[in-house]
């Protein structure tokens, strides 16, 4: 046996037991609510131990705040249902799924998965699904309710473990947060957030929104690349395979084959459609839909509400396949799938009440803020060079990202910490904030508190019960360790060489 395939040996049995032991854990809305009555004990002792932090920038004192205090307690009460409402994946996700059940049900999602399974290599198929989630940020979030449960039924029609599926589109829209082909929203909200920033120390300096996009490229590559390997060599040989079909082969039969192409072309220039009529809303410069982000959107512009197209292209394309092939046959036929695909989700809207929770207690209590700036506090302490800096500042915002998930409001706490004090150290405000989204994205996929980890478990639990976020934990820490390595080696050889991250 080759070195090679005893070390793949250990790692798959050490991820088997880590799998284990998490899963050994309560259920996640236990587990939610562990947190939260840890977080409430530790904001009292945090106050009266007196935990504070000095804003380097503004100067002003951070105090750790109580939930036991009597504002805390009232806060507590009087923003349950706000905190739940508000919670950015439970709207999304509600009314993605809407139309994907449509899509499902009327047997259109099934027959183009399965077409796509049977048409699409399978050397390259982890590769299509991670290169598709990289690109999905350009749609905000829509990779998260779009594309991971979709890979999860790609992946199981094409006979392989769908949790595999889900593993790939995972570290691609959210591992590969940082990088794409194009520019896009992601850019924008960080280069905005770094100009104000670097403001305070260099008056005039600015960030554009392609500063990283050279390396942003060559990252597509790398995490495309990087992740489709780590999914097929150390993920998937873990997973079992799927027992049974995805699609029912005798229900397929029973279309007859005239109106299944009768449906399938209907559905084709609907698409096309569809398509024309978004770039009508968008493209023209005072387009009824178009995003008017002034930071740079305008190289890609994108309708408000993304997530809202996406299901009614489903619902439409869905009502037009179900009554052409005779699957639906009254007028409210469709009714009954939409609600069977909520009805799934029952158990998420559970786990989601309390996570919320738990992330805004966090939040409340302001121990992130505090954490954030005592992280650059002891970094500034550190005689190191330029480098040296950025891989520990890389570092630090993986570790923080453990703590507080979403990244632009990460960003907005600690660019006015970190890029004023790194510049002056000799890091340029490109540098920095290139670091930060390598850590930030490398860490997502293996904390509980980023808003969309709740739900990838939600939708794995569809495919298989027992998992737990142990087992998500599990599939996706080779690639959060891998792509937080390469990624940084990556970095370090791009500014040795002195290639600029972006245009000028």
């Amino acid at each position: 046996m080759s070195d090679t395939r005893v070390r793949q040996s250990f790692v798959q049995r050490w991820l088997n037991g880590l799998e284990a032991m998490g899963n050994r854990l309560p259920h996640p809305v236990l587990l939610f609510i562990y947190f939260c009555a840890v977080i409430i004990v530790f904001s009292a002792l945090a106050q009266y131990l007196s935990f504070t932090a000095i804003h380097p920038v503004t100067h002003e004192t951070i105090a750790a705040k109580s939930l036991l205090s009597g504002n805390g307690i009232k806060w507590m009460v009087s923003s349950a249902v706000s905190n739940f409402i508000h919670f950015a994946p439970v709207g999304s996700v509600l009314v993605a799924i809407l139309g994907i059940a449509v899509a499902e049900d009327s047997g259109l999602l099934g027959h183009v998965l399965k077409r796509l399974a049977a048409n699409a290599p399978p050397r390259i198929l982890s590769s299509f699904v991670v290169f598709a989630g990289v690109m999905s940020s350009i749609g905000f979030d829509s990779g998260y309710v779009v594309l991971i449960p979709l890979a999860a039924l790609i992946f199981r029609a094409a006979g392989r473990s769908p949790l595999a599926g889900i593993a790939a589109a995972f570290a691609g829209v959210s591992g590969g947060y940082s990088a794409n082909l194009l520019l896009g929203p992601v850019d924008a909200i960080l280069s905005g957030i770094s100009s104000e920033a670097v403001e305070l120390v260099a008056p005039g300096r600015e960030v554009l929104t392609s500063a990283n996009y050279y390396f942003t490229v060559v990252s597509t590559l790398f995490i495309t690349i990087t992740g489709a390997w780590i999914n097929e060599k150390l993920v998937e040989p873990r997973l079992a395979k799927p027992t049974g079909n995805y699609i029912d082969e005798d229900q397929e039969t029973t279309i007859d084959s005239q109106r299944l192409s009768k449906a399938i072309r209907r559905v084709g220039i609907f698409s096309i459609a569809f398509v024309l009529l978004l770039f009508w809303l968008v493209m023209p410069s005072d387009g009824l839909m178009r995003n008017t982000d002034p930071n740079g959107l305008a190289a890609l512009p994108l309708p408000n509400g993304i997530v809202v197209f996406i299901a009614l292209y489903a619902t439409i394309s869905g009502l037009i396949f179900g009554y052409t092939t005779g699957k639906y046959q009254r007028h409210n036929d469709w009714i009954a799938g939409m609600e069977k695909g909520v009805t799934t989700l029952s158990g998420y809207l559970v786990l989601m009440f309390f996570a919320a929770q738990f992330v805004n207690y966090f939040n409340w209590t302001g121990l992130g803020a505090i954490s954030a700036i005592n992280g650059a506090t002891w970094l500034a302490g550190l005689a190191l060079s330029k480098t040296s800096l950025l891989i520990s500042f890389i570092l630090i915002s993986a570790s923080i990202n453990l703590l507080i998930g979403s990244a632009s409001a990460k960003w907005a706490l600690m660019a006015p910490i970190f890029i004023p004090m790194l510049y002056l150290l000799g890091v340029d405000p490109e540098s920095a904030q290139m670091a930060y989204r390598i850590g930030d994205s490398s860490t997502n996929i293996i904390t509980p508190l980023m808003p969309y980890f709740g739900v990838v478990v939600a939708f794995m639990q569809r495919h298989d019960n027992t998992a737990g976020m142990g087992t998500l934990i599990a599939l996706m820490l080779p690639y959060s360790v891998i792509f937080l390595l390469g990624w940084s080696v990556l970095l370090s050889l791009w500014l040795a060489s002195g290639l600029p991250l972006g245009p000028s």
